[in-house]
């Protein structure tokens, strides 16, 4: 990419953070060294901010080539809440913490996968997780359909997921870092269910 005068781009916007439980950040899992990354959402817990980060190089050519800027651009109250999440960060040992709750996560789809048809695949690096869905032969319509139907069950059943993928047939889970055993296991139980009522609809 760079011999062909291009930038790498790392977003960090969702694996960030802390989420893959190994590392800070995403790229480091692969052992790439970014141009550019991005941050966004999980840097203020909530709180609008976002930023950008790079080489010098990248970050002088823009400066002299294009003109920027940003009315809201590094505001004090954004710092402080981007400030805040970091201590919470390293004083609460979040990176162990969603190691931990990730390999519970994992552990527990790993069962369920055993004792009921539906799950092809599991996918997860600390609390960053995908589940692909589909039965044996199953075309891509009805995996797709198959997903969103256990997508809507469990939201009817409190817990909050989404689907991703080429085919959003991937059952997309990213708990919050917060979260304890029981939360994953209150997971676990209604996905179970969920499952079982969606392939019985088959």
């Amino acid at each position: 990419m760079r011999e062909a005068g291009g930038l790498i781009i790392a977003d960090e916007v969702q694996p960030g953070f802390g989420r893959t439980g190994t590392h800070m950040w995403g790229f480091e899992r692969h052992q790439v060294v970014p141009d550019l990354v991005t941050l966004g959402k999980p840097m203020g817990n909530g709180f609008p901010i976002g930023a950008v980060v790079g080489r010098k190089a990248p970050m002088d050519r823009f400066g002299a080539t294009a003109r920027y800027s940003n009315t809201f651009g590094g505001n004090t109250v954004g710092i402080a809440a981007a400030d805040a999440v970091l201590t919470i960060l390293h004083r609460d040992r979040m990176l162990e913490h969603a190691h931990a709750m990730g390999e519970r996560l994992k552990v527990g789809l790993e069962h369920l996968a055993k004792l009921h048809d539906g799950i092809r695949g599991i996918r997860n690096a600390g609390l960053f997780c995908g589940i692909d869905i589909g039965l044996d032969g199953m075309g891509g319509a009805s995996r797709r359909a198959m997903a969103l139907e256990i997508v809507n069950l469990m939201r009817d059943d409190g817990v909050l997921i989404s689907t991703t993928g080429a085919n959003e047939d991937t059952l997309k889970v990213r708990p919050p870092l917060i979260c304890q055993s029981e939360h994953v296991d209150r997971f676990l139980e209604s996905i179970e269910c969920a499952l079982k009522k969606a392939v019985a609809q088959v």
